[in-house]
């Protein structure tokens, strides 16, 4: 076979090794000709997602169900996730805005980060009944107690104004990162905030690869990086305008603020820790979806 087949070359060096052959061709010519063969020029397409879980669609399955049931008791169902780190200064962003000629935003011809100005670390909660969210801009590191501590900003700044008679809260999580289901950090910080509210939290993660399909990321964090499209996040204020400018025909609705808070990584959580929560598996894979019960439920 021709290993010309088999490698990666523009139409011109194409043209130059079949003219090394004795062929006089232009690349014009072999352009034609791949064309007329069906030929055409792509990219990479993301489609394959690797061996599915033996329990990913029961899981699915499952979640819906809960969803379905929380909602019907006029319970809170939120989505959380963490948005890629965003570097903060004049950089590139994708997408274009409308501008008069020459009025386009001057930004760095490269990507380093600006250390004195650092990143911005949004974490957000989609309210998925009522259509609304809030994120909270770090500015340290993604940690689990970020993670919780976006929750709990949440719920004193929107959850607990439309859900006054709450006594329970279901949370969708992706399997990994800050709120990933193997850490025992989510889970201790995730029990103080039910000891502080008096809710049953109630946790149901996505399998494995599947975190594209939590409502947050079609529903919220998609139309954040739409709404500062072409525009340089050059503050952490900039970002918190642009996220809580986000509109949308169905009234989507968020709230952003600012965390300056420090999060130290690997914290550990001791065995004890461990033994003190009141964690209750769910009979249907207890390791994907549990309840922290409040430990003290004279406080609420």
């Amino acid at each position: 076979m021709s290993p010309l087949r088999w490698t990666c070359k523009s139409t011109r060096n194409l043209a130059e090794e079949l003219r090394r052959e004795g062929h006089r061709v232009g690349h014009s010519t072999v352009a034609e000709v791949l064309k007329e063969m069906g030929y055409s020029l792509q990219g990479t397409r993301k489609s394959l997602e690797g061996q599915d879980h033996p329990d990913r669609n029961d899981q699915f399955e499952y979640i819906t169900d809960q969803v379905k049931d929380f909602q019907d008791a006029g319970q809170p169902v939120i989505s959380v996730d963490c948005k890629k780190k965003e570097n903060i200064g004049p950089f590139q962003q994708k997408g274009r805005e409308y501008r008069r000629p020459g009025d386009a935003p001057r930004v760095r011809t490269h990507d380093f980060p600006d250390e004195k100005l650092g990143k911005a670390i949004p974490y957000g909660v989609y309210d998925i009944a009522h259509n609304m969210g809030w994120v909270s801009i770090g500015i340290d590191k993604e940690t689990s107690v970020f993670a919780v501590e976006s929750i709990r900003r949440w719920w004193r700044r929107m959850g607990r104004r439309c859900y006054d008679e709450a006594s329970q809260l279901l949370i969708m999580a992706a399997a990994g990162g800050s709120n990933g289901y193997r850490r025992k950090l989510w889970k201790v910080e995730l029990q103080q905030f039910a000891d502080a509210t008096g809710l049953e939290v109630h946790v149901c993660h996505f399998p494995p690869g599947t975190s594209k399909w939590n409502k947050i990321e079609h529903r919220m964090f998609c139309l954040i990086t739409e709404n500062w499209r072409g525009q340089p996040l050059t503050s952490l204020e900039v970002v918190v305008n642009l996220i809580a400018n986000t509109q949308t025909r169905k009234r989507l609705r968020i709230k952003a603020d600012i965390d300056p808070y420090e999060y130290p990584s690997g914290l550990e959580v001791t065995k004890q820790e461990m033994e003190r929560l009141n964690l209750i598996p769910d009979a249907f894979y207890g390791d994907w979806n549990y309840m922290l019960a409040p430990r003290n439920l004279e406080y609420r």
